[in-house]
């Protein structure tokens, strides 16, 4: 539990089982204060007063000051102000005093008497304040000779004035008594205590690190939205956040989905934030009741005049300077809509239609919110403002209003639609996965006879990226879309959409039969397929027949992706960049996918970027990176039950795991890969397990085995048609085939990379391209193959595989008793395996170079050799004078992390400071 405001308990003595601070989030601090106030006051006496809003858990601060008294042997009395008897004179101190109250013939008799009259005991005349003050300033003294007493008084504003004078009284006069007082009560409540000059602990609300956990603790299957949602409404009030999901309805709570513009205030948060709301004039109700609804605090849209004066002086609301209204907490205005009447609401809603008519979205909105019931015109304005929202990127909006607009369509096909949109945006632009089934199964029922495309589309994404489904996925998207109501017409949205989805169920199902329906699809489209779609389309499904042609128009979509503000395409345009070695170029864009996500905005691409950018990172040495980004990509997938996705993050993680030697966890993960990709027919899956055995084989030196994995992706001489995967594995195929004696199938694969004409396609592929064939090549051939193939421009971009091209023409070299050229080319392999930690590598050039008959070290490499190619980078940008965090914002690492890179660089380098940095890296540079 955390720190929260409870009912009062019962006054007088009172005692704990347990010590509630146990189960306190975010006050230890203020569990700390009140501690040493309490072993201060046994000794000394003395006043401690908490003061907060309300919510913020001054009552659970105060049940643990009482149960750690009873627990250290004190006297504990509890009493609480009450709004019921505040008129009644000395209630409250009736509550402090009655379980004392047998002691009092022992007081003097002046005391006695005073006391007993003031507290309704006997009759006599009204005694006078001051000597009441002192017979229960005597009373509480007298009470801590055996023991140390503590009085704990909630609510201390309510108490009646002739007991909040008397507890004030008493409060500076408690030195030396034994007698601590501790009170309560909300900041900036007018009250008859007079706290001023009294030690005082101000109470603040949570910070938001406490406040999740607090929310986490009690609400654990909370959606992340709707998680962010009350965190931001609640702003660290422990009441509100325990209090607001439980007003929620249950799919709110764990889809975070149509949460409403202002939350719902349990019964117990209105008491709170509604008790001086009801005083109000009612113009001035009716001016905060349009200032909620309104949300923008835009005085000019109000046009209030003086009718806020009694809501400022109330404490309800402040004016900034600039005219713009704002309520002092969240849940006030929440506390004002809850009190009004359903009528009241609408008409507000149409006066502020009214004054936005210039405001085409926020008009929409509140034309919906005045609708009295189903009403198509109003549904349609919300629709088309949905769809601005989308192609604005704010795919959270535009569920929202998708779902309203829902709401407000006559049963039908068209509120089906518009529920079947809403599924299909918010599972792809928002992570919303695990919402689909609701949504669609409303749709279902909205129109039993029908069914959109969207809805067809969203069900399709819902079992391919939950399920796995590949198949059934397949069938129901091809059925909808050969039934759409125009399979040719390109303006349709819904039927790009399903297009595109279509791209991702073949891609998994990783069968070529299974694009056919696409590329006709395709193929129907008029006048002509949308250009992102059509590139999608041809570099992404079968890029070694199908990319060459379009690489210009690709390379124009990534040129243009700094201007593009669409996560979803983002992401797209970095899937066809993949398999032609082009995702380099997009980093920039992918990245700004990934933070869109992490702000709460587009999850799905955020996840597809990730993966992108790991996959960027792997090929291109950057492994730590990649480390990072799949562990995060892992982690959403986890949260909102992305499972398909996933694979390929467990995938990017095994094939390090296999470079790096880690057998046993790479084969798991190609285990598991297989086993859950079998059944459902996702055989893209199955080359990722594959290629993972291919390369843990490859690096123990088992080239049978590595032949067999490498064939299962795409067979000896054939690149297999529609499994780009094919490109990514050429080098392992050759090589193995030359290895494990298959000198056949070798040269059959190197004639079919070559007649493709791969080379054209990135830098990296004619590198792998010309390797190939330097691999199958008689003896006087293959030395100039190899080295052209090397000497391909930007090859140095991809060192693992190019040492790897170099450990192999070294082997060959060695073998042909070239020796002096053996050993360049197998030291520099060595130096990439070890600046990457690929230990089977280092191994496999190490035996090599040894071989030749060169001693090699069996310890850490040093100077530039030494380094990881992120390291590298890290020190060349420090040497250059950057900064830890400017060096982070260029390569989208922490601070921290770039810091831990230098701590781990500096010994390798010999330097102590970045200041011999630039030294050191020259040095380094004039050795190679």
């Amino acid at each position: 539990m955390g720190s929260m405001t409870g009912g009062a308990p019962p006054s007088g003595d009172f005692s704990f089982a347990a010590d509630p601070a146990a189960s306190l989030i975010g006050r230890e601090q203020a569990v700390a204060r009140i501690d040493a106030f309490a072993e201060r006051a046994a000794v000394h006496g003395g006043a401690l007063i908490l003061l907060g809003e309300a919510g913020v858990g001054k009552s659970a601060l105060l049940d643990v000051a009482a149960a750690r008294g009873v627990a250290a042997g004190r006297r504990v009395l509890r009493a609480s102000g009450s709004q019921f008897e505040a008129k009644v004179s000395f209630a409250g101190l009736h509550h402090v005093l009655h379980t004392l109250l047998a002691d009092l013939p022992n007081l003097s008799p002046a005391h006695e008497r005073a006391l007993s009259v003031a507290l309704g005991l006997r009759e006599g005349a009204p005694p006078g304040r001051l000597l009441v003050a002192n017979a229960a300033l005597s009373l509480l003294s007298r009470a801590a000779v055996a023991r140390p007493l503590l009085v704990i008084v909630d609510d201390i504003a309510w108490l009646d004035r002739a007991s909040a004078v008397v507890l004030s009284f008493v409060a500076r006069r408690l030195t030396g008594s034994g007698v601590g007082l501790l009170a309560a009560s909300r900041s900036g409540e007018e009250s008859f205590f007079d706290h001023v000059g009294l030690p005082c602990h101000d109470l603040r609300p949570l910070e938001e690190r406490d406040a999740s956990a607090l929310l986490r603790a009690h609400f654990p299957a909370l959606a992340p939205r709707a998680h962010r949602r009350l965190l931001a409404d609640a702003q660290g009030n422990p009441l509100a956040l325990l209090e607001l999901p439980v007003a929620l309805g249950d799919f709110q709570r764990v889809s975070g989905r149509a949460l409403p513009p202002v939350l719902p205030l349990s019964r117990r948060l209105q008491t709170v934030f509604a008790s001086r709301i009801r005083d109000l004039p009612s113009a001035t109700y009716d001016l905060l009741l349009l200032a909620v609804l309104d949300g923008t605090g835009d005085l000019n849209i109000l046009r209030a005049g003086d009718g806020l004066a009694p809501a400022e002086r109330a404490r309800l609301v402040r004016v900034e300077h600039g005219g713009r209204l704002l309520f002092r907490h969240p849940l006030i205005g929440s506390a004002v809509v809850e009190l009004s009447a359903g009528e009241q609401r609408r008409r507000a809603h149409r006066l502020l239609a009214e004054r936005l008519a210039d405001q085409q979205e926020r008009r929409a909105w509140h034309v919906a919110e005045a609708a009295g019931g189903p009403d198509e015109e109003v549904a349609e304005l919300l629709h088309a403002v949905a769809y601005a929202n989308l192609c604005r990127g704010d795919g959270v909006m535009a569920v929202t209003l998708f779902i309203r607009a829902a709401e407000l369509s006559p049963a039908g096909t068209d509120r089906a639609a518009r529920l079947g949109t809403a599924a299909y945006i918010g599972a792809i632009a928002n992570g919303d996965l695990r919402d689909a089934p609701h949504l669609l199964e409303q749709a279902r029922r909205a129109d039993l006879h029908g069914g959109s495309l969207l809805t067809a589309v969203a069900a399709a994404y819902h079992l391919l990226n939950g399920d796995g489904d590949v198949d059934s996925a397949h069938r129901l998207l091809v059925g909808a879309i050969e039934t759409a109501a125009d399979p040719a017409d390109v303006r349709d949205k819904s039927l790009i959409q399903s297009l595109y989805t279509l791209i991702m169920v073949c891609f998994f199902g990783g069968r070529a039969e299974l694009w056919k329906p696409f590329h006709a699809a395709i193929g129907r489209l008029r006048p002509r397929p949308p250009a992102l779609l059509d590139v999608i389309g041809k570099a992404f499904s079968d890029p070694a027949r199908l990319a060459p042609p379009v690489l210009d128009r690709l390379d124009t979509v990534i040129a243009r992706l700094d201007r593009e503000l669409i996560p979803e395409r983002i992401s797209r345009v970095g899937m066809a960049a993949a398999y032609v070695d082009r995702l380099g170029q997009c980093r920039d864009g992918l990245w700004r996918a990934v933070g869109h996500g992490r702000d709460g905005g587009a999850v799905t691409a955020a996840i597809e970027a990730l993966f992108l950018l790991g996959n960027d990172a792997f090929h291109t040495g950057r492994w730590e990176e990649m480390e990072q980004v799949v562990d995060e990509g892992l982690a959403l997938c986890d949260k909102h039950g992305y499972q398909m996705p996933a694979w390929s993050g467990v995938y990017l993680r095994a094939m390090l795991a296999a470079a790096r030697g880690q057998e046993e966890a790479a084969t798991e993960s190609a285990d598991r890969l297989t086993r859950w990709a079998t059944p459902r027919g996702a055989r893209a899956l199955l080359a990722y397990a594959s290629q993972i055995r291919a390369l843990a084989a490859l690096g123990r030196g088992d080239f049978e085995e590595a032949y067999r994995q490498s064939a299962a992706i795409s067979p000896a001489g054939v690149l297999a048609s529609h499994v780009p995967h094919a490109l990514w594995s050429i080098a392992d195929l050759v090589e193995a085939c030359v290895r494990a004696g298959r000198h056949a199938e070798a040269a059959s694969h190197a004639a079919a990379v070559d007649r493709a004409g791969v080379a054209v396609i990135s830098p990296r592929l004619a590198m792998v391209s010309g390797a190939s064939a330097a691999m199958v090549a008689p003896g006087g051939r293959y030395p100039r193959l190899f080295e052209a193939a090397l000497a391909t421009a930007g090859a140095e971009r991809w060192p693992f595989e190019r040492a790897r091209l170099q450990l192999v023409y070294g082997e060959r070299l060695r073998r042909d008793r070239a020796t002096t050229e053996a050993r360049t080319q197998l030291s520099a392999a060595l130096d990439t395996f070890r600046s990457l930690d690929a230990r089977p590598w280092v191994a496999r050039a190490g035996t090599e170079l040894r071989a030749t008959g060169l001693s090699i070290g069996q310890g850490e490499a040093t100077g530039m050799a030494s380094l990881t190619p992120q390291q590298r980078e890290i020190a060349m940008l420090a040497a250059e004078g950057l900064t830890n965090k400017q060096i982070g914002e260029r390569l989208f690492l922490s601070p921290r992390t770039v810091a831990n890179h230098l701590y781990q660089l500096f010994p390798k380098l010999g330097v102590v400071s970045r200041a011999a940095l630039r030294d050191a890296l020259t040095e380094s540079a004039e050795e190679r």
